[in-house]
């Protein structure tokens, strides 16, 4: 069996962990003021080849059971992992995964739904896959962009076309309508190129949480340089301010808050 860890603490907090080709660091919180269930969950799994699995569900808000279907999600497709083998497939039985989850939140029957982004981390480098409005951004050491996921949403569409502006995107009363999701019979994967990593890269996945409240250079100038573990720790807390009001220049739209962080090791 390979080791697996799930990161759904109703409480909330951040961990630190060093393993194998990697560090990462992961952040999960519920919405300021919020009561019920946190929406979210994150997961990761080493599999052969020192490469790591790294997953971010974001069940939808207003949908029932939002909370279970993002960890069936993740369940589900860490389970599809587990146990493979040395000469395996590694790709396929994350796609195949990727497909049962989306089938078992489907014969639930319930309407619930979740957004999902994974990266696959190797020392050769990252290969994201996306399904839904959570982020997936690559950034180098000086804030250069190496990889930014498009939202599957008709904001994001609207954005990456050059119609809308990254403000006006954040302030749009449409920026919470997502076309794509786990948990439809329309659900579809997309899958971006495998992408070499320098030593100070980062690769940050996290839910739409910390889009809506914060701009790109924002999330960068925190991000990009120093340690992991207090980069995360400022992106949260900054993000968690602003989701109070207590931020300058940009909305804010409570909501529960996960995100994984990543660089290689050496």
């Amino acid at each position: 069996m390979l080791s697996e860890v799930f990161y759904h603490p109703e409480s909330g907090g951040q961990e630190y962990m060093r393993r194998g080709c990697c560090q990462f660091a992961v952040f999960t919180a519920r919405a300021p003021g919020k009561e019920s269930a946190n929406e979210d969950c994150a997961g990761w799994i080493r599999v052969p080849g020192d490469r790591w699995i790294f997953l971010v569900a974001d069940g939808l808000g207003g949908l029932p059971a939002g909370a279970s279907a993002s960890r069936l999600a993740v369940e589900t497709i860490i389970d599809r992992l587990d146990g493979i083998d040395i000469g395996d497939e590694i790709r396929g039985a994350l796609l195949d995964g990727i497909d049962a989850a989306n089938a078992a939140i489907l014969a639930r029957g319930a309407g619930s739904a979740t957004t999902l982004v994974v990266a696959e981390v190797s020392a050769q480098g990252v290969r994201p896959y996306h399904i839904g409005d959570s982020t997936i951004l690559v950034t180098g050491q000086r804030g250069a962009i190496k990889y930014q996921s498009v939202s599957h949403s008709p904001t994001g569409y609207l954005e990456e076309a050059g119609i809308l502006d990254e403000a006006d995107a954040m302030m749009h009363e449409e920026r919470h309508i997502v076309s794509n999701v786990l948990g439809s019979n329309e659900m579809r994967l997309e899958i971006g190129p495998l992408l070499p990593l320098a030593r100070y890269d980062t690769v940050l996945l996290a839910s739409d949480a910390l889009r809506d409240n914060l701009n790109l250079d924002q999330v960068i100038a925190r991000i990009r340089a120093g340690t992991l573990e207090k980069n995360l720790a400022a992106l949260a807390a900054h993000c968690q301010q602003q989701m109070l009001g207590n931020g300058e220049g940009a909305p804010s739209h409570p909501d529960d808050l996960t995100m994984i962080a990543v660089r290689r090791n050496g």
